[in-house]
C-alpha cells in the first residue's frame, strides 16, 4: 500500500502489542498512521509464546510481583516503575479481553471459570495469563484485526523508518519531533510524513547477535533514531539471553518457552544427569541470566554443541493439551517432546535497556514517544523477569495514549518538510559490502560480547564496530539507500552503544557478566549506564535518572 497523504496527528512506527495497542486506544480522538517494516504480523510480538504476567489470582499480590521483579532486575530496578506496571497488570488483562484475545480459562473450586495461570521462571506464583502456549499470536492477530476495522487507524506494512526529523535539524527555534522520513520498501522511494507526535514501537535489537530468538525485523531500528535525534540511551549493556532456543539447522529462531520449565522440565546433559543445583537453588526456575549461563558453561565445558531440555516424563496428553503449537513445531523438526528431550542452545532474546522514558512514556525530544522494548522505563533492570515484557508494552501504550491526548492540544500547526534528498547518490554496486558487514557484526558480537565477556574482548568489538561505522556512514553518504542499508546502520550503531554501556560497568550484575569482573560492585550504590548524545535533545530530566530507587 502506498501512503496517500502525508500528515497525521499521531505517527505509530512499529506494529506489535505496543503499536497496536496504543492505535486503538488513540483513535477515537485522533487520526493514527501506523508502520510496519514487513507484513504487520511480523514482529516480536506474534512470536511470543509465554504470556502476559499480571496478579490475577487470589493468592498472589501486587507486593509479591514487585519483589519478584526487584530480585530478576539485580538491583536496577525503579522500584516506581515496577509498581507502576504492576499494579496495571489486570487492567490491561481484561482489555485484551475486551478486544477478543482468546485467553485460557480453566474451571474453579468454586464452579466459576477465570484464566488459566502458569508460572516461569522468577515468579513466586503461578500469574501468567496466557492462549494456550502461542499468547503472542492470539495478542496480534486480535489487535491487528481490530486495528483493520478501525476507520480512525490507518495500517502500512514494508515502510521502514529511515530518521526522525527535529525541528533542530531544519533551524527552526526550540527541539520538537515533527515527523520522519520513511522508506517504502516496495518502490524504493523515501517521503517525508509530518506528525504532531511521533510513538517509537520498533521492538529492539537481539538480531546484533548471529544468533536470536527474534524475527529477522529486529534491528535496533528505534534506538538508532532517537539518539541521531539527541535522546539518551540507558543500560544498552543488558542484553537478555533466553537459555532454551530448539538447536536444529532449520528451526531458525524457534524458542521452547520457559513454562515448560514451569510445568516442571528440567535441563539436562547429552549424558542425561541433571545440572542447575549446582549453580542455583531454584534450579530451572533461576531468572534466565542465571540459567543462560549455566548452559553456556556447561556447553564450554564439555565442547558441546547444544543441552537438553526435557519434560517427557510428563503425562503425553498433559504436554499437548498445555503446550500444542510447541510439541506440533517439534513434530515438524523430527523432534517428539513427550517421549525424549529436546536440544536446545541460548539465543539473543531481549534488550533491556533502551531509549529513556518517563512513566508516560515520553523521551528527550519533545513529541516523541517511546513503548515497549525500545524503550528504557526502568522495570527490567539489570535482568528482564518472564513475562513482564507484554505487561509492559500494555501498561506503557495506556498510560502514552492518556499523556498524548493532553499533548495534541497543544501542539503548534505543523512546518512544512523537506523532501528526502537524492540529488548527490547513486544506485550501489557494491550491495556485497551490506551482506559482508551485517555478517561480520553479528559474528563478532556474538563471539566478544555475548553471554560472558571480558575488557579484552569488547575492545576488540570497539575497534571492529569503529571500522564498520565508518564504512556504514561512507556507503550511505554515496548511495541510495535500501530496506538492508538501513537495517545495517542501525544494527551497528546499537552495537556501538551496547559495547560502550559493557565497558563502562566495572562489575558483573544481571546479564552482564564479565571475568575480568566477576563480582557486583556492592560498595556503591547500584548505577544505571546512561550514554548522552553529542547533540543530547532534552531539558533536565527527573533525578531519578541519575540511580536506581530500588
Amino acid at each position: 500500500m502506498t501512503i496517500s497523504h502525508l500528515s497525521t496527528d499521531v505517527l505509530i512506527v512499529g506494529c506489535g502489542a505496543a503499536g497496536l495497542s496504543l492505535a486503538l486506544r488513540l483513535a477515537e480522538t485522533a487520526q493514527v498512521m501506523a508502520l510496519a517494516k514487513g507484513p504487520l504480523y511480523e514482529g516480536s510480538t506474534y512470536y511470543a509464546q509465554g504470556g502476559v504476567s499480571a496478579v490475577l489470582d487470589a493468592g498472589d499480590s501486587i507486593e509479591s510481583h514487585l519483589q519478584d521483579t526487584l530480585i530478576a532486575g539485580a538491583g536496577l530496578c525503579h522500584t516506581d516503575a515496577v509498581r507502576f506496571t504492576v499494579a496495571h497488570g489486570r487492567e490491561v488483562i481484561e482489555w485484551l479481553s475486551a478486544q477478543g484475545v482468546p485467553f485460557t480459562k480453566e474451571s474453579t473450586a468454586d464452579g466459576n471459570v477465570d484464566y488459566h495461570l502458569h508460572r516461569e521462571g522468577g515468579h513466586s506464583h503461578r500469574r501468567v495469563a496466557h492462549a494456550a502456549d502461542a499468547t503472542g499470536r492470539a495478542i496480534q492477530t486480535t489487535l491487528e484485526e481490530r486495528a483493520r476495522q478501525h476507520p480512525g487507524i490507518t495500517l502500512y506494512d514494508h515502510y521502514s523508518a529511515v530518521d526522525l526529523i527535529a525541528s533542530r535539524k531544519l533551524g527552526l527555534s526550540g527541539n520538537r519531533c515533527l515527523g520522519a522520513y520513511v522508506l517504502n520498501r516496495q518502490t524504493g522511494r523515501v517521503e517525508a510524513i509530518a506528525a504532531r507526535v511521533v510513538v517509537l514501537a520498533t521492538g529492539g535489537a537481539s538480531r546484533v547477535y548471529l544468533y536470536s530468538s527474534n524475527p529477522d525485523g529486529s534491528t535496533g531500528d528505534g534506538i538508532a533514531m532517537a539518539w541521531r535525534a539527541g535522546c539518551r540511551v540507558s543500560n544498552m549493556e543488558f542484553m537478555q539471553f533466553h537459555p532454551t532456543c530448539l538447536y536444529h539447522p532449520k528451526a531458525k529462531s524457534f524458542l521452547i518457552s520457559e513454562a515448560v520449565r514451569g510445568e516442571g522440565g528440567v535441563l539436562r546433559l547429552p549424558d542425561g544427569s541433571r545440572f542447575m543445583h549446582h549453580f542455583d537453588p531454584r534450579l530451572e526456575l533461576a531468572p534466565r541470566d542465571i540459567v543462560a549461563r549455566a548452559i553456556d558453561h556447561e556447553m564450554k565445558r564439555l565442547g558441546a554443541e547444544c543441552l537438553y531440555l526435557d519434560i517427557s516424563h510428563k503425562p503425553a496428553a498433559f504436554i499437548r493439551d498445555h503446550f500444542p503449537n510447541i510439541d506440533a513445531k517439534c513434530r515438524e523438526y523430527g523432534f517428539d517432546m513427550t517421549q525424549e528431550p529436546l536440544p536446545v542452545v541460548p539465543a539473543a532474546h531481549y534488550t533491556c535497556g533502551g531509549v529513556m522514558t518517563d512513566l508516560a512514556g515520553r523521551t528527550d525530544l519533545e513529541g516523541l514517544y517511546a513503548i515497549g522494548e525500545v524503550a528504557f522505563t526502568g522495570l527490567h533492570g539489570a535482568n528482564r523477569m518472564a513475562s513482564n515484557s507484554l505487561l509492559e508494552c500494555l501498561v506503557f501504550a495506556a498510560a502514552a495514549s492518556a499523556d498524548i491526548k493532553t499533548c495534541l492540544r497543544q501542539v503548534p500547526e505543523l512546518p512544512a518538510l523537506p523532501a528526502w534528498d537524492e540529488s548527490r547518490v547513486t544506485d550501489s554496486d557494491e550491495d556485497v559490502v551490506v551482506t559482508h558487514n551485517w555478517q561480520e557484526l553479528r559474528r563478532f558480537m556474538w563471539d566478544y560480547v555475548g553471554i560472558v565477556r571480558t575488557n579484552k574482548r569488547l575492545q576488540r568489538a570497539k575497534n571492529r564496530v569503529d571500522l564498520l561505522l565508518r564504512e556504514i556512514a561512507e556507503y550511505y553518504g554515496n548511495f541510495r539507500i535500501s530496506a538492508d542499508l538501513i537495517e545495517l546502520r542501525n544494527l551497528a550503531l546499537v552495537a556501538d552503544l551496547i559495547i560502550r554501556s559493557a565497558l563502562e560497568r566495572k562489575e558483573s550484575r544481571g546479564l552482564h557478566y564479565t571475568l575480568d569482573y566477576p563480582a557486583s560492585n556492592d560498595t556503591a550504590s547500584p548505577h544505571d549506564t546512561i550514554l548522552v548524545p553529542e547533540h543530547f535533545a532534552g531539558k533536565e530530566w527527573d533525578p531519578r535518572w541519575s540511580d536506581s530507587t530500588s
